[in-house]
């Protein structure tokens, strides 16, 4: 997790994140303020139910107003791979960091850094694990395609790490693309959450059910009003312990009914995460405030 150092609204993104919005009577000092306290809050949460939370301190500059998302420009798998993302707008671009990846290389094995985002030049971008839901169980990823999600480079990354690519379009109420897969989507071990009437092609719905279905998870379909409250915008962690967790933030907590909660009670513990000013400026949520790391631990010189 990346703590906000100058989190505002970031202009840039807008156009095609239509989930930003503003939260009146807030000056930039404000929301900073707020964003320091909803930051400090999750994370104190998180580790208070046994998960493991590595914070880094966002830079003054370049001005970076969504460092508080590092899952968009990396991902940090079990082979020992990390691979970088080509992101869609400029100021995003320097939330990659060379020294969080020296400091990860240092307490895990860190053995090939797959740099993938020469691409922006082309303007050809996929953002991590915003554009991308990976069932790691299965080997299965999944990819609502839009301005910031390219076909031919989700398969390119799908091919690179094994895994059976799923592509489809979702779009909100009013039609416009939605911007992310991770807004709309979640995939755990056993369940998944997803909007599927945002999947207006009925032979891509189709696909979708049948792909999760075929890997026995249990489908707990979220609506278009409950995707707009970050109902889809959840993750499955794990304890210390080995308690499944499920984080999502309050308001998408709120959204859900109680048939919905029940059901993804059966499965992990839900923990419902209070970042009403992130959520609201920032048009993400919990989950893309979480940055997994798979690498495996570091290797030990011999004696």
């Amino acid at each position: 997790m990346v703590r906000p150092t100058r989190f505002t609204f970031n202009a840039e993104t807008a156009h095609s994140n239509h989930f930003q919005g503003f939260v009146a009577g807030l000056d930039d000092s404000a929301i900073q303020a707020r964003a320091f306290e909803e930051f400090d809050a999750m994370v104190a949460r998180l580790r208070a139910h046994g998960v493991q939370v590595l914070v880094f301190e966002d830079t003054a500059e370049p001005h970076t107003p969504d460092a508080v998302f590092p899952n968009n420009w990396g991902t940090f798998h079990p082979d020992g791979r990390a691979l970088l993302y080509p992101m869609c707008a400029l100021n995003r671009r320097a939330e990659r960091r060379p020294d969080i990846l020296e400091a990860l290389g240092q307490q895990f094995t860190l053995r090939e850094i797959v740099d993938l985002s020469g691409h922006e030049q082309q303007g050809r971008f996929l953002e991590g694990t915003g554009s991308i839901i990976f069932d790691h169980l299965h080997h299965v990823a999944y990819a609502c395609l839009s301005a910031r999600t390219e076909q031919a480079l989700f398969a390119e990354v799908c091919i690179r790490l094994g895994y059976r690519p799923v592509a489809f379009h979702a779009y909100d109420a009013l039609r416009q693309e939605i911007y992310h897969t991770n807004v709309m989507m979640c995939v755990g071990t056993e369940f998944a959450v997803i909007c599927l009437e945002s999947i207006t092609d009925a032979a891509e719905r189709t696909a979708v059910v049948a792909s999760l279905t075929g890997t026995g998870h249990e489908i707990i379909a979220i609506s278009l009003e409950q995707v707009a409250c970050f109902a889809g915008n959840m993750l499955e962690l794990r304890s210390a312990a080995g308690t499944p967790l499920l984080a999502m933030s309050q308001s998408a907590h709120n959204a859900l009914t109680p048939a919905q909660r029940h059901a993804l009670s059966q499965y992990a513990e839900l923990l419902p995460l209070a970042i009403p000013t992130i959520e609201t400026i920032g048009g993400g949520s919990a989950r893309c405030m979480l940055a997994e790391v798979f690498l495996p631990a570091a290797e030990k010189a011999g004696i």
